[in-house]
């Protein structure tokens, strides 16, 4: 009897073994695939993210490369406002000084009569009155012309310069200093500025 009983206790502990053998198994399996979740969920998730992080730098980039053409696009602009701003003035200050450069041309013959008049007067005793208005009215014409920034060309006793006078005859120079210089002006040229507005007439020593 107490055999008997011993087996059965033997034979019962032997099956809550079995049991809680078979429940660690158990355990141990949905843990694994617990993890097994888990592992997988956070790699879903990490890519989840790093999409996202793609997403977010290109859209960075794409607004880096708008800033970038807008920015560039602002100094293209603002260089060619200020090169037409550049442009309208020159032309503006051109347009006036040509339109100056017109009226001092005309005016120029005028001066050479006033500088023949007073020539022709200087060689007679009459006419003194006339010979003295005339040569005041020369005197306002030259510092009007100088007022508007017109200058006389010098030339006499200069070398030639083809920027400024204009050989109209060789003769021979009195003497041998005065070789290849000018040695008399026919007619007088002037200048607006920087800018030659009639060439003197010279006769050039040979």
């Amino acid at each position: 009897m107490n055999q008997e009983i011993d087996n059965e206790l033997e034979n019962e502990i032997a099956r809550q073994e079995d049991r809680e053998q078979k429940a660690q198994e158990a355990n141990s399996v949905k843990k694994e695939k617990e993890e097994g979740e888990t592992t997988s969920k956070s790699k879903e998730e990490e890519n989840v993210d790093s999409n996202e992080d793609k997403e977010i730098e290109n859209e960075a980039k794409i607004i880096e490369e708008q800033l970038t053409k807008a920015k560039d696009d602002y100094l293209r602009l603002a260089a060619e406002f200020d090169n037409y701003r550049r442009r309208v003035a020159k032309e503006k200050i051109e347009l006036i000084t040509t339109a100056s450069e017109g009226v001092i041309k005309d005016l120029l013959p005028i001066v050479d009569d006033f500088e023949r008049a007073i020539t022709a007067l200087s060689e007679t005793k009459d006419s003194i009155h006339a010979k003295e208005g005339t040569e005041l009215i020369y005197k306002k014409v030259l510092k009007l012309l100088k007022e508007k920034g017109v200058e006389e060309i010098e030339a006499l006793d200069k070398e030639l310069d083809t920027d400024l006078h204009e050989a109209i005859a060789m003769l021979p120079s009195p003497t041998p200093e005065k070789k290849g210089k000018i040695i008399e002006v026919t007619q007088k040229g002037y200048k607006m500025g920087d800018k030659v507005i009639r060439c003197a007439k010279v006769v050039v020593g040979a």
